[in-house]
Parts: C-alpha cells; sequence; structure tokens
C-alpha cells in the first residue's frame, strides 16, 4: 500500500479538517467540551494545554483547525461574533496615530467600529474605492498600517482586485485585510491571493442556518497569529463550544450550499435585469458588472447575495421587502432560506450622511436555496 498522502480537496478538507473521531468512544462528530475548566496534572501539568475554556477550547479548538484549513491558513481563531473578530484584529495590528485605508462600500457595522470606536482611542481613517488600486494607493500615507477590503463588498457587491491591491498594500509596508464573508473560501481565498488576514462572520454562510453568531481570523503568518492569539485570550470575546459546534456543522455542507445559493442568485439577477421596474442589479456575475472579468478570476462562483434598485425610490424599495412572502425581511445573510432587507434602514443606517451611505432605491437579496421558481415568483409579485 502506498503511503502517499490523499490529496484533500475543498469539500473533503469541510469534513475532515479539525474533525477528529473522539477517542474515547469513537464519535465521529467532536464533542461539545461544555466546560469552563480542566483537571491539571499536578501544577502546570495541562492535559492537552487545556486549563480554562476563555484561553482553549477543545470544541472551539476543532473549528479554528477546520477554518484554518479551508482558508489555507496557518493559524484560524474563532470569536464571539464577526464584530468581536474584528475588534481583536484591530487592537492587535493598530496603535493611536495609525491610519486605516477602508472601502467607500462596507458593512455598516464595520463602518460603525471605525467611526465611533477605533477612533476615538487616535487610530485615523480615510475612505478609497478599494475596486480601483490606484484609488488605494493614493490614500495609503506614511501612517498606514492596514488596508481594509470587502470582496464582494456590502451591499453594492463591488469586486476588489485582491492580488492587485495586496501588491499596492505590500509596497507601503501595511498588511492587507479581507473580509470574506459574502465569498466565503469555498468560493475565493484572499490568503492565496496575497492578503495577510482573512475576516468571517461566521454567524452568515459558515454557519449557514441562522441558528448561530461568530467571527472568525485567520492568517498564514506565524507571528501575528501568536500576537492575535494573545489577544484573543486577553480581551476574552471568544465562541462558546456550543457555538463553535454549530459553525463546525455548517462549515461541512458549505460547498453543496454555495453551489446552490450561486445557482439561484444567477437566476434571480437574470430575472431582474429584465424587469420594467428595476433600474440597475448588482450582481458580480453579470457581464456588465464593472468587476465581472476580476470576480470570475478570482473565485469559483459568484455568491448568493444580489442587490438591485427600483424605480420610484425609497418608498418603492420599502414596499417591495415588506410585499414579498417567500423571501423574509430580516437582517443578516447567508441562511438557507432566502432574506430580502431595505439597507439604507436597516443594515446600512449607521452610514447614513458618510460616504459610505447607500442609496435609498436599494434592495438587498440574501439569495437562500429554496426552489429558484418559487423565489422568482415571489419577487415578481412584490415588484408588482
Amino acid at each position: 500500500m502506498s503511503d502517499r498522502p490523499i490529496s484533500q480537496h475543498f469539500e473533503t478538507l469541510a469534513i475532515h479538517a479539525g474533525n477528529t473521531a473522539d477517542p474515547l468512544t469513537g464519535a465521529v462528530v467532536p464533542p461539545i467540551y461544555q466546560v469552563s475548566t480542566y483537571k491539571q496534572d499536578g501544577v502546570g501539568g495541562l492535559r492537552g494545554g487545556y486549563e480554562y475554556s476563555r484561553s482553549a477550547n477543545p470544541t472551539r479548538t476543532a473549528l479554528e483547525e477546520n477554518l484554518a484549513a479551508l482558508e489555507g491558513g496557518r493559524r484560524g481563531l474563532a470569536f464571539a461574533s464577526g464584530l468581536a473578530a474584528e475588534d481583536c484584529l484591530l487592537r492587535t495590528l493598530l496603535s493611536p496615530g495609525d491610519h486605516v485605508v477602508i472601502p467607500n462600500d462596507a458593512y455598516g457595522g464595520t463602518f460603525r467600529l471605525f467611526a465611533k470606536v477605533v477612533a476615538r482611542w487616535g487610530v485615523e481613517w480615510s475612505v478609497a474605492d478599494t475596486s480601483d488600486p490606484a484609488a488605494v494607493r493614493a490614500a495609503i500615507t506614511p501612517k498606514t498600517k492596514v488596508v481594509w477590503v470587502e470582496t464582494p463588498s456590502n451591499p453594492l457587491l463591488g469586486i476588489t482586485d485582491i492580488a492587485a491591491v495586496a501588491q499596492v498594500t505590500r509596497d507601503a509596508g501595511a498588511r492587507l485585510v479581507v473580509d470574506n464573508t459574502f465569498a466565503t473560501p469555498y468560493l475565493q481565498q484572499p490568503l492565496s491571493l496575497g492578503a495577510d488576514v482573512v475576516v468571517h462572520s461566521l454567524t452568515k454562510y459558515m454557519g449557514g442556518h441562522s441558528d448561530v453568531v461568530g467571527g472568525a481570523l485567520i492568517t498564514n503568518d506565524p507571528e501575528l497569529g501568536e500576537e492575535l492569539t494573545f489577544h484573543q485570550n486577553a480581551m476574552g470575546a471568544v465562541a462558546g463550544p456550543f457555538d463553535s459546534w454549530l459553525v463546525l456543522r455548517g462549515t461541512k455542507t458549505l460547498s453543496v450550499r454555495m453551489d446552490r445559493h450561486s445557482e439561484n442568485a444567477a437566476k434571480i439577477a437574470d430575472m431582474l435585469t429584465r424587469h420594467a421596474r428595476v433600474t440597475s442589479v448588482l450582481y458580480p456575475g453579470l457581464p456588465e458588472h464593472p468587476g465581472h472579468e476580476v470576480a470570475a478570476k478570482q473565485m469559483k462562483s459568484f455568491g448568493g447575495m444580489v442587490s438591485f434598485r427600483v424605480a420610484g425610490g425609497e418608498e418603492a424599495a420599502v414596499e417591495v421587502c415588506n410585499r414579498a412572502k417567500v423571501f423574509t425581511l430580516g437582517e443578516s445573510l447567508g441562511g438557507v432560506e432566502s432574506l430580502i432587507e431595505h439597507p439604507g434602514r436597516m443594515t446600512h443606517a449607521s452610514v447614513a450622511g458618510s460616504l459610505l451611505e447607500v442609496p435609498g432605491d436599494l434592495v438587498r437579496l440574501s439569495v437562500g436555496i429554496e426552489n429558484a421558481d418559487d423565489l422568482l415568483e415571489d419577487l415578481q409579485q412584490a415588484l408588482g
């Protein structure tokens, strides 16, 4: 029998990475270690490195190993929420007086963290269109330590060329952070394209069932990984064991779910382009999307998020959201069920009046894995 290691593709890693059979019972699913402390074999004699579950927990360890494998990274860390992960990352990388370049289209909570929290301890930030590497270069100052990117972005589905911006960032001696929540590691792996850190809201596609809140950081840099681990423990916003178990369950089916999300979203985007009440469709899978070529180059498929603008302005967009029946009116995204929302009044209310303000006539869809015909029919009746 050959000793050559078996090549493990994404779908295989998703099921097996971190999911070692329980040594006591042989259970194929890692147990939920709902425990706060661990018996030590004498003073300083830790079993497997575990002493207190804020510092480490076996269920969280399994998830963190799984996340690192899926993103092609060396170190993965799981947090209580996506924003908890972002907060830990920023306080690890930045000091008062540093500068960050943030995208002109980003999750409202991320903008709020920069504008209302990080800025209060002396970190400066400026906005750039990250789809244009030249604009990123122009926004960088001698004090810039981090360039922050979302691709696809939330909610306008903008696309950033990760490799190109990574080169610009590297030339400036800064670090590139990529929020990979919309794409997931199944469709896109930013570390392989030059990013220094990947951020996830595990609440979304990675969990995939709208039943858990979590966040993650993944890096290939061993030194940075150690620094992040120190801050994760020192700050304490860690993922609990049951939440870790739920996300670990979700990642096992990520590939098949993302295939269906992408397939359904493409059908919906195509229908919307032909609807008389829709003035614009924002979906990177459409050939006319300005980021289509870059997305096709760095993504396996185009994902399950679709945004569109409605004739008649803000009130018309709100009415479309209210008329939907199969699409559930709600915040968040990435679950098996389809969601519809009005970003200007819901997820992105915090960016009102800023350079990141979103159009009032915008509707955002998180396309689920239901039958596509039912989703199409629902949108058609909601549009009227």
